[in-house]
């Protein structure tokens, strides 16, 4: 078999899901965020509660410390929802902040999530 077959009967059975990246960047030092951070969270909130936010937070660097980026994974229709979901985020509606969108095919990997219906505890590995 070809290393080009391999390849092809390997990716066959994965899971070719798209999801949009939104990777976004300061304009402005952090505490002129800080005004509208209650807003950008309840807006994000909602993405989550309504099922288009996958997953979202801060960037930082190795160290630790902030970077002032942020990273936020979208499961939305196409990319055109994806910017449109953006440019309404607070941060962004009020200029404090821009973004690069990225479409991303998930193909491999693990999710793992344990309930423990005693304590109603939810584990996410």
């Amino acid at each position: 078999m070809t290393e080009d077959a391999r390849a092809a009967e390997l990716m066959q059975k994965m899971l070719r899901k798209k999801l949009y990246v939104l990777i976004s960047k300061p304009l402005v030092p952090p505490e002129k965020l800080r005004p509208l951070l209650a807003s950008h969270l309840d807006y994000m909130i909602d993405l989550e509660r309504r099922g288009m936010l996958f997953a979202s937070g801060p960037l930082t660097e190795p160290d630790g410390a902030p970077s002032g980026h942020g990273l936020s994974i979208l499961r939305v229709a196409d990319a055109a929802e994806a910017r449109r979901v953006a440019e309404a985020e607070p941060f962004f509606a009020q200029g404090l902040r821009t973004f690069e969108l990225k479409e991303w095919t998930v193909m491999e990997g693990t999710l793992g999530l344990r309930v423990n219906l005693s304590d109603r505890g939810v584990e996410v590995a």
